[in-house]
């Protein structure tokens, strides 16, 4: 995916169909519809940021095909699994999300601060993340809770997915991975 990002970053691209995409800020699901004119902004795990009409889309890996692009397959896990195994799908599916305008995960960023898998009396499953957002004012919590979201349905077990934006503790950047303060250049 990183290679997406060298090779179209900057280029503009018609839609080959219409695609459901995020709407970045807010969060929202919309529809861009066929031979708009998007511009590759990031492509980073599994998802890419356009540009069009003046404002940003997040469109994910397995809609790629939108753009003339061969798709990312959705990650989904096998149907019997464990509560171990289930958490490790899920931490690798936080891996895979960014906030659109910095090129590290969120987890490497430090911004998840744990995950709880609940299983309900009606036999249903729900996944509770919280997190935080690099500053309370951050604009982009809704679209990497949303993206998020739907990377972790990806797992037909889970039914429910909250994710929890709190800022006790804040974020501060002693919360990074080492790798990610070697990719923003913050040694």
């Amino acid at each position: 995916m990183d290679q997406l990002d060298s090779l179209y970053k900057g280029q503009e691209m018609p839609l080959q169909r219409d695609v459901n995409a995020i709407s970045i800020p807010f969060g929202k699901s919309v529809t861009l519809t066929e031979d708009s004119i998007v511009s590759v902004m990031q492509a980073k795990g599994g998802t890419v940021s356009v540009g069009f009409e003046g404002r940003m889309f997040l469109i994910e890996g397995y809609d790629l095909d939108a753009l003339g692009l061969e798709s990312v397959p959705r990650a989904t896990l096998p149907e019997h699994v464990d509560d171990a195994q289930l958490e490790a799908f899920i931490w690798e599916q936080l891996r895979t999300c960014f906030d659109p305008e910095i090129p590290v995960n969120i987890v490497d960023l430090g911004l998840v601060y744990g995950c709880r898998i609940e299983h309900l009396l009606n036999g249903e499953t729900m996944v509770t993340i919280r997190m935080t957002l690099t500053a309370p004012g951050c604009g982009m919590g809704e679209v990497i809770a949303e993206d998020a979201r739907r990377k972790i349905m990806g797992a037909a077990q889970v039914s429910k997915t909250h994710i929890e934006i709190v800022f006790d503790p804040p974020w501060s950047r002693e919360m990074m991975t080492e790798e990610a303060k070697l990719e923003l250049g913050m040694f």
